[in-house]
């Protein structure tokens, strides 16, 4: 577990930063610790989508982790996930440094 800063957290969702919700999302980001996990496999990116459930979670099925734990589409909808291959490449790079990632492959 670790506590983003807000300035880690807004790095890390830049895409997003002319939206209104960005300032939400990245003071509930920092406000308490997150879990970041890194995964690999075949088609990882799209399972892991799957499990995580649509971004809105009024919309996701039932049992995903968004419909079952998230709160709002805009700050708090309980997990995040990379949504390319580009975008996890980033992503990883923010926050493992060389050497924490292990492969099973």
């Amino acid at each position: 577990m670790v506590r983003l800063s807000p300035q880690l957290a807004e790095i890390f969702y830049q895409e997003h930063k002319t939206k209104p919700f960005f300032k939400g999302m990245t003071k509930f980001m920092s406000s308490s610790p997150v879990v970041i996990i890194c995964l690999e496999g075949e088609n990882a990116i799209k399972l892991n989508r799957e499990i995580m459930g649509a971004t809105n979670p009024l919309e996701a099925k039932v049992g995903t982790i968004r419909r079952t734990y998230g709160e709002s589409i805009d700050n708090a909808n309980a997990v995040h996930g990379s949504d390319s291959p580009e975008a996890a490449e980033r992503e990883i790079n923010l926050f493992f440094k060389e050497g924490e990632i292990f492969s099973s492959r």
